[in-house]
């Protein structure tokens, strides 16, 4: 069983994109500690089950369904399934692709487009289409996951980097349009994570280069993102609103 690590969170509801793995799955699994009800979610099913029984079998609220965030009619479940459980508290928009390595102008079009459909359209469009619930909360919460590279560019992640770039600013300008309504809006960046997303930084010929660039010298993991999420969720956070929160061991983080 998973103990509770406190009861920040308590009552709350929260959605996790791209939560059965890495990061994402980190994320959800804190916030269920802290006494979230979660949805989980991602592309396919076997994914989503294999993640909702893990978490599940920690004595965790947790709920999961197929998601991919480009496509309408699945976010709308997600937001179906929230208010099911009562509501939504907390979004957390995760979800990020990156189909191709190298520099920024050497990405494809068929690239350049999908990176931005996924990773800034559809958390543009998770944030639009959450405002109903979570202006039904007392305080709502929407989190970006950013990136390092959004403030300072990895030559093989360009396009990737761009599009991360762009979610610091949607956090700003969406933050200073919901502060009325007591909904804030921040962006966590990490640096580089051991996760399978980043295995082309952290195995192999990239590995040497990507830690020479970390002054603490070492990759972070999943849990060293997902306390970042758990604050900015619950009341800890309450006056946190556009800002970004990097966590990279000390890599070069000015814009």
């Amino acid at each position: 069983m998973s103990k509770i690590v406190c009861e920040r969170l308590l009552g709350k509801v929260a959605i996790v994109t791209a939560s059965t793995e890495g990061i994402g799955f980190a994320i959800a699994q804190r916030l269920a500690q802290e006494g979230a009800k979660v949805l989980i979610s991602s592309r396919k099913q076997a994914n989503v089950d294999k993640a909702v029984k893990s978490l599940a079998n920690k004595g965790l609220n947790v709920k999961g369904l197929v998601c991919h965030v480009s496509k309408s009619d699945h976010r709308n479940q997600l937001f179906q399934e929230a208010q099911k459980l009562g509501g939504l508290d907390i979004l957390v928009s995760n979800a990020a692709v990156n189909p191709e390595v190298g520099g920024v102008l050497d990405a494809t079009e068929e690239s350049w487009e999908k990176i931005f459909d996924v990773n800034v359209k559809a958390s543009f469009l998770l944030a639009k289409e959450s405002l109903p619930l979570l202006r039904q909360s007392k305080a709502g919460r929407i989190i970006f996951v950013s990136s390092i590279s959004g403030f300072q560019p990895f030559n093989l992640l360009g396009a990737y980097s761009v599009s991360k770039t762009a979610l610091l600013g949607l956090s700003k300008a969406a933050a200073l349009q919901l502060a009325s309504e007591n909904i804030t809006v921040n962006c966590i960046a990490p640096g580089v994570i051991k996760t399978k997303f980043s295995s082309t930084l952290t195995t192999g010929p990239a590995e040497e280069i990507a830690l020479s660039q970390i002054p603490l010298n070492r990759f972070g993991v999943p849990d060293n993102i997902s306390g970042i999420a758990a604050m900015l969720a619950s009341d800890d956070g309450a006056y946190i609103t556009g800002e970004s929160i990097i966590a990279a061991g000390g890599m070069p983080s000015r814009l």
